[in-house]
């Protein structure tokens, strides 16, 4: 149930990320341009300073629920699946059917 939740929070972390890289001016435009011209809204310097700490956040919180779902996995599987495994010293094999040779000189 927990990790059901920390995967969703982790698809929403990503996403919402992702638009707030894009979101940012960078020497090309990018998708900035449509962020509009409320600039007054995020103060003087504009949503820059806003824009670069949300990111920032994001990608702090993305990596604590990495590191949190990658525990929580490892944690849950007590056992390896080379656990799991016959031992080969138990294996037989089974043993090959000699096929009659056939004898090519007789003639009939």
């Amino acid at each position: 149930m927990t990790t059901s939740f920390l995967l969703i929070v982790q698809i929403v972390l990503v996403v919402v990320l992702t638009i707030a890289v894009l979101l940012q001016k960078s020497s090309s435009i990018g998708l900035g341009a449509y962020s509009g011209s409320n600039e007054s809204v995020f103060g003087a310097k504009g949503p820059a300073s806003f824009l670069a700490k949300t990111t920032f956040i994001l990608g702090f919180l993305f990596v604590v629920n990495t590191i949190t779902l990658g525990y929580m996995y490892s944690s849950e599987k007590s056992t390896s699946v080379v656990d799991n495994m016959v031992e080969s010293t138990n294996i037989v094999a089974p043993s090959a059917i000699a096929a009659p040779l056939m004898d090519t000189n007789s003639t009939k």
